[in-house]
């Protein structure tokens, strides 16, 4: 049997979750997820990676679900203190900061495709993605966050 450790309080947190689904729904113009289902299955079980980082000058991870995890190959306590940047090689840093400043300026982008980088080296691409602002209900800029559908390793 898997000794399965239990999400941290912070990934399975009401108001995080409600600004989450929320800004995608405002923004992108359909429901992140589905009648029924809630934080614990973004978290756990959703098939879908999703990831959100700060407003920070240099964005760190605040959220990433367990297919991120394993996509990425850093447990959570380990993936809220990485700066965003080094989810893509220094090659990729800029066409990625080229998509951020896109998504800044137009609210999300959809159909995204880009290069990525796990804890040991595997390079991947995500495909399917959307990345969205992050904005609370009275438009404030709260970070981006990103999701994508499926992977495919280089």
């Amino acid at each position: 049997m898997t000794n399965v450790t239990p999400p941290p309080s912070a990934a399975l947190d009401a108001a995080f979750f409600r600004l989450l689904s929320h800004s995608y729904a405002r923004t992108v113009g359909k429901p992140l997820i589905g009648a029924g289902q809630d934080a614990a299955w973004l978290y756990n079980d959703a098939p879908f990676a999703v990831l959100a980082h700060s407003t920070a000058a240099d964005p760190i991870f605040v959220y990433a679900n367990r297919t991120a995890q394993r996509c990425f190959e850093y447990g959570w306590d380990e993936f809220i203190t990485i700066p965003s940047r080094l989810s893509a090689e220094a090659p990729n840093r800029e066409e990625r900061q080229r998509l951020l400043d896109a998504v800044a300026r137009n609210g999300f982008i959809d159909h995204y495709r880009g290069m990525r980088i796990a804890k040991s080296g595997r390079r991947f691409w995500i495909e399917g993605g959307i990345v969205w602002e992050l904005t609370d209900e009275h438009g404030q800029r709260r970070g981006q966050a990103a999701l994508f559908t499926s992977w495919t390793d280089v």
